[in-house]
């Protein structure tokens, strides 16, 4: 009755609750019965029609109407988000991550959690006196997303302790079932050996609460993944801005009435011996008690507009360079195996971190050997491969965040980031920011990237720009391997989620002219914070005070070509390795340029559109009066393009000749 009254008084008051928002009418019992069988331990992620899940879990209707009208104190994301999107941190409460809109989503990251469960009790890093569970609720409708299929597999095929709850209402917006699936999800799960699958009436509170209870106690004890199917009806909107008259019939409608949750309940205290003024009477205390509530919510405050950038980085401790980079007796290593040597350190030193990913585990250690040896080092259960699962691989990283472990997983080549993008956009980067600091995702994902050997073009990409669009994660693009390693450090020490670019043609130097991407590898505590750009070649003061000089501004491979064309004009040209992409080292880059008058930007990737270009008119912006040429940029497409069958030796030298023609029409300026 808590919940209809809500509902009633949403659509009542449409002027006021203007934002778009959904309600749990005809999926009450199914979702109280789950909140009231869940304990603190759990942990639980509500999708956006769950309101009653909440109030079964005990959160005042109150909380829940701060979000509702985006006011300042939404416990849950401080007016930042939609209606029951919540997350939260809080004593004696089922735990709740970030939650976005993105219908599916949720699957990945909560199964996430469950792994990260099973991997906490295999390595005994805590006690739990009550075994977890992690529950995960889906409309069936979502059950047809690829990524919901990729969390299927890998809970059965590694036994997690999670149940998917998957409401039924044979509605996707106005989308009906039967024109959308030849299945149902309790069919579908049929197709994922070992996962456990149970029907349940969901209008039906005690059918509800019978088939929740057996099904937690069951995964407490068994500690494996089961899909429980409840079929409801749709009694409200799709949302508030979705109107059911819209699409549905009334004769549809009418079915769905006849399994309304509380009529049923109703005729069931009647028999019980109830009276018809006693279940009045509550309704009536029900709907004075919610009034007074959303009063209380509409005159609450608003958020403070100045706090509108808040919570979009966790705050990191890593603000200086600290440690030895560079010890005394001993030889110079490839970049590979200064991040190698990072990466088995940090598994040495924190009993938290794990390293995952296609084909990095025993057998193969990596294809580019970057992960060799560690399985066998560290155990399979530290270091293992998964399927070939780019939105798993990514996004699982939110759940295992959550736990207080720190996930290292790497997707095998840049151009095969995009699959995880969705997971990137939607869960990792915005988690920090929705949660208001509550849940920063901490996790390192290791991208080879760029173009080496015969790798054609699904095997050549370059992803900075794609990636430096996406507010909310920080982006590293070592060009050495002293570098990698202090990077790699400091990307495990910060709350926030990283992408280490690695380059491919970087990794053992056998590119010509890449020789000064070995060197000495820094000790283990050597840290080198983001956002700390470098000048990896100097310019002489007589060619700068006779404006004969140059600035480069690049990265990567970049450092190499820039370095290679400075030879044909000794002493005249600066270059600035950027290293991170984000945060950016502004003030070095435009220090850099103000001092030179001329400058060029220069990029593996294509230009139109690129962090380079963005890069180039930010300099010509704050740099204007200081400027004696136009900002060039330099990218793949002003490269010359170098055969397939034209031996790597030759691969250096016209991309350093580019660069170095840019330069004399620059210098003649």
């Amino acid at each position: 009755m808590t919940a209809r009254a809500m509902a009633d008084i949403y659509d009542a008051n449409r002027p006021i609750c203007k934002y778009v928002h959904s309600t749990s009418r005809g999926h009450e019992a199914i979702q109280l019965a789950t909140g009231f069988l869940l304990n603190p331990c759990d942990f639980v992620s509500p999708y956006y029609r769950d309101e009653s899940l909440m109030l079964g879990m005990g959160y005042r209707p109150y909380e829940l109407m701060l979000q509702l009208l985006a006011k300042a104190d939404d416990p849950f994301t401080g007016g930042r988000e939609y209606y029951n999107h919540p997350n939260i941190r809080r004593d004696n409460y089922p735990q709740i991550i970030h939650q976005s809109s993105a219908t599916g989503m949720q699957a990945i990251p909560t199964t996430g959690i469950a792994q990260g469960i099973q991997y906490i009790e295999k390595q005994q890093l805590r006690n739990y006196p009550i075994p977890p569970v992690v529950v995960c609720s889906l409309g069936d409708g979502s059950v047809t997303e690829g990524e919901v299929s990729e969390a299927f597999q890998f809970a059965v095929l590694h036994e997690l302790p999670i149940i998917y709850l998957v409401q039924d209402n044979d509605w996707g917006i106005s989308v009906s079932s039967d024109e959308a699936r030849t299945m149902d999800a309790y069919e579908f799960a049929a197709g994922f050996k070992g996962m456990e699958r149970v029907r349940v009436n969901g209008s039906d509170f005690i059918d509800s609460y019978k088939t929740m209870e057996y099904t937690i106690n069951w995964v407490r004890k068994e500690r494996k993944p089961i899909l429980v199917h409840a079929k409801v009806p749709l009694l409200g909107h799709h949302t508030s801005g979705v109107r059911k008259e819209w699409y549905r019939t009334a004769e549809d409608l009418a079915k769905h009435a006849q399994d309304d949750p509380g009529p049923k309940l109703r005729k069931v205290l009647l028999q019980k011996g109830y009276t018809e003024a006693d279940l009045d009477k509550i309704e009536q205390e029900e709907r004075e008690y919610i009034a007074s509530e959303f009063d209380k919510a509409v005159n609450a405050p608003e958020p403070d507009p100045s706090t509108v950038s808040d919570h979009v980085f966790a705050p990191t401790q890593v603000t200086e360079e600290t440690g030895n980079r560079m010890p005394a007796g001993r030889d110079k290593v490839v970049m590979v195996d200064a991040a190698l040597h990072a990466v088995e350190e940090l598994l040495q030193d924190y009993p938290e971190a794990l390293f995952y990913g296609q084909d990095v585990g025993r057998r193969l250690g990596g294809v580019f050997r970057e992960a060799a040896t560690l399985a066998e080092k560290f155990g399979d259960n530290r270091v293992f491969n998964t399927a070939i699962q780019e939105a798993y691989i990514i996004g699982s990283t939110v759940g295992m965040s959550a736990l207080g472990l720190k996930p290292i997983v790497e997707v095998q080549f840049a151009d095969y980031i995009y699959p995880g993008l969705n997971q990137l956009v939607t869960e990792i980067s915005k988690s920090c920011y929705l949660s208001c600091g509550k849940f920063p995702i901490s996790c390192i994902i290791r991208v080879p990237i760029g173009a080496y050997g015969g790798g054609g073009p699904y095997h050549s990409g370059s992803v900075e720009s794609t990636l430096a669009t996406i507010k909310g994660i920080k982006i590293a693009y070592p060009s050495n391997a002293a570098d990698i390693k202090g990077l790699m450090k400091a990307a495990y020490l910060d709350p926030n989620p990283v992408i280490m670019l690695e380059h491919k043609g970087l990794y053992w130097s056998k590119v010509p002219g890449t020789d000064e991407a070995k060197m000495i590898e820094p000790d283990r505590d050597y840290v080198l914070p983001f956002g700390k750009g470098v000048l990896a070649l100097e310019a002489s003061q007589d060619a700068i005070d006779n404006g004969e000089s140059i600035c480069i501004i690049t990265y990567g491979m970049g450092v190499y070509w820039a370095k290679n064309a400075a030879k044909q004009y000794p002493g005249c040209v600066d270059i600035v390795d950027v290293r991170t992409i984000y945060p950016l080292d502004e003030e070095l880059i435009y220090n850099t340029v103000k001092k030179h008058g001329k400058c060029i930007v220069l990029t593996e990737e294509q230009l139109r559109n690129s962090f380079c270009e963005a890069l180039a008119g930010r300099i010509a912006q704050n740099c204007f009066r200081y400027l004696d040429a136009p900002v060039m940029t330099i990218g793949a497409l002003d490269l010359p393009a170098v055969p397939m069958n034209m031996a790597l030796e030759a691969a250096m030298l016209p991309n350093a000749d580019k660069v170095a023609a840019k330069i004399g029409e620059l210098l003649s300026w």
